[in-house]
């Protein structure tokens, strides 16, 4: 009995921390998109003239988010029955929306007004014996333009 009851303290307390951590990083992911949204985004691949003359750059963001216990098993019951998986979707906006952040900061550095050519690459990190995923990471990269001095 003892074990049963620690076992579900120990999941109770790692939801509890996880929705914590995951509540605070999407505030600071919109404390940091709106910081950051006078630099425009665009997913064009030339660059129109109104940004001429000017200098490019290549700019990139890169996020690792790992995969909480509770969502695992989450999702594990969402195969049995099937249905969208909105623990891993919560997990994979985090990283995307981070990814372009971290670019965007690299843009700012550089002194540029936009980044085209906008691309996200992604990919999971497995491990184990069964392929369990544990981790997501999203790579957003771009053309940063740098207005001509």
């Amino acid at each position: 009995m003892w074990v049963l009851l620690s076992t579900l303290g120990l999941l109770i307390i790692g939801y509890l921390f996880g929705r914590y951590a995951e509540r605070t990083h999407f505030r600071r992911l919109r404390e940091g998109e709106a910081e950051l949204q006078p630099l425009l985004v665009f997913s064009d691949k030339t660059i129109p003239e109104a940004f001429q003359p000017c200098q490019v750059q290549l700019v990139g963001g890169n996020t690792v988010v790992a995969v909480d216990y509770f969502k695992m098993m989450a999702a594990s019951l969402k195969k049995l029955f099937g249905g969208r998986v909105t623990a891993y979707e919560s997990l994979i906006e985090r990283a995307r929306r981070e990814s372009l952040l971290r670019m965007k900061r690299e843009a700012r550095t550089l002194g540029a007004t936009a980044v085209f050519n906008v691309r996200l690459e992604t990919a999971s990190i497995t491990k184990g014996a069964r392929d369990q995923q544990v981790s997501v990471e999203v790579y957003a990269y771009g053309t940063a333009v740098i207005p001509a001095s």
